[in-house]
């Protein structure tokens, strides 16, 4: 059966909008305070740019389904592919309920005063997030072709929300001065643990140019619509992360700033002060669309992974099969659909059960840039191979991709060295790393053994 190429131009930019932001970390970067303005900047420089890049080069030279799994395959083997690609579905799975519990905190804005009796209701939670799970998979059994109108419902509402959020934040520092003084002595970037802990969550953060290949066999001309979507979304991007957190610095004091809701706090609060408090639930409807959004967009993008490894026989056939009606990867979605629940009810369950919850989800930032060591090393291994007149060209032409990879290979490592260092107020900071290598080691090594089962099936004819 044929993936159906429904897919434009418009559909990609704005997936690279809903795909590679996340409101939650302009929530982060605002409690970080303004030196996280100019770490946004050089994580740009050292992270997005560099894979942008490789992204682009590896995309028009392998435009197949499946996207960085591909790449790896073709560079380093069957192996390196699998793991790649389980590395990476896996880690992403947890990122669900964590959208989701911050989609259900800003949605309480919609009811005003009437919505905080549900902050502290998990049943409330629960039935948010499962609802958000059910509508992105739903949404992408039923193909691109309707899964796509999500994703831009998403993009075009997180973009919206931003721009509010910016306006008022603007008109909130020129009328009343910023609730945070922002200034060459403040935005100074430091050196501290914990400031290098928060460098490797800015570059986690700017991830995500990568998901779009995933798709790659559902694109019009991937090799061309990919690079020119990236280029034209790049800088909605940039402006959504740096000037969203400049805005919510201008409102909002760092320590004041909500970690579940600091966006709608921030936008609520300018509404207050100057008596437009109509805005309030229009920002919190564009807030939680565009969570909704980023959860059809991710649901679809990482389905594709298990998709092409049950084509490859690593994972049960079945996991390859598409939908007769639609051609969607049903099996993948429904799968990680019912894993992801699991994650949603982990997050409401008793104390121990959360607190290991937390450590699961502190651990990923590690695990989900271990793939992008691959993805670098791939652009590097390929780096020298020709441009043929149907791709895009790259200026600088090799030697941009060569430095390119170079930059966010070490960016990447330096990441997850940092990220795996606990926190300063951890109590026993010698076992929290201990967990965080351990979960990651764990996770590697179940992928090997699914891949070496795999394998067995395959050379025995099983397939």
């Amino acid at each position: 059966m044929q993936l159906r190429r429904t897919l434009g131009l418009a559909d990609v930019i704005l997936f690279f909008v809903v795909a590679s932001t996340n409101l939650q970390w302009i929530v982060t970067a605002g409690a970080a305070g303004p030196s996280s303005i100019p770490v946004w900047i050089i994580g740009a420089l050292t992270m997005f740019l560099p894979l942008s890049i490789c992204v682009v080069f590896l995309s028009s030279h392998h435009p197949d389904e499946g996207g960085l799994y591909i790449w790896s395959k073709r560079a380093f083997g069957p192996f390196a592919g699998f793991i790649t690609g389980w590395t990476y579905w896996t880690s992403v799975l947890p990122y669900f309920p964590a959208l989701l519990y911050f989609a259900a905190g800003n949605a309480l804005f919609i009811g005003g005063t009437r919505g905080t009796a549900l902050a502290a209701t998990p049943a409330y939670f629960i039935a948010v997030a499962l609802g958000g799970l059910a509508l992105g998979t739903i949404v992408n059994v039923y193909g691109l072709a309707i899964g796509k109108w999500l994703n831009n419902a998403g993009a075009i509402s997180r973009w919206t929300a931003t721009l509010l959020l910016v306006v008022l934040g603007g008109l909130a520092w020129w009328k009343f001065g910023p609730a945070t003084p922002i200034n060459a002595a403040t935005m100074r970037p430091g050196f501290a643990i914990k400031d290098l802990i928060f460098w490797s969550v800015i570059a986690f953060a700017w991830t995500g140019p990568e998901a779009m290949p995933f798709m790659g066999g559902e694109i019009k001309n991937p090799k061309r619509t990919i690079p020119l979507g990236l280029a034209m979304a790049a800088p909605a991007i940039a402006i959504i992360y740096i000037a969203g957190t400049a805005a919510v610095l201008a409102l909002v004091a760092p320590r004041d700033v909500n970690p579940s809701s600091g966006v709608m706090q921030a936008i609520a609060h300018a509404s207050s002060q100057f008596g437009w408090s109509s805005l309030t639930p229009i920002a919190a409807v564009l807030v939680l669309v565009s969570c909704l959004g980023s959860t059809g967009a991710w649901l679809g993008a990482v389905a594709r992974l298990p998709f092409v490894a049950g084509i490859d026989h690593y994972l049960p056939e079945w996991f390859g099969r598409m939908h007769p009606r639609w051609n969607s990867p049903v099996a993948a979605l429904v799968t990680q659909a019912v894993i992801a629940s699991v994650f949603i009810f982990l997050g409401q369950a008793g104390t121990s059960v959360r607190g290991a919850y937390d450590v699961l989800v502190s651990s990923t930032v590690v695990i989900t840039l271990v793939p992008f060591l691959f993805l670098f090393a791939s652009a590097l291994k390929f780096w020298n191979a020709p441009c043929l007149p149907d791709m895009v060209s790259i200026p600088g032409g090799k030697w941009t991709v060569a430095i390119a990879a170079a930059i966010g290979l070490l960016t990447t490592l330096s990441a997850i060295v940092f990220a795996g260092f606990p926190a300063d107020d951890d109590p026993n900071k010698t076992l929290a790393v201990v967990k965080v290598i351990g979960l990651t080691a764990m996770m590697v090594l179940v992928g090997a053994g699914i891949y070496l089962l795999g394998r067995r099936k395959v050379h025995a004819g099983i397939g």
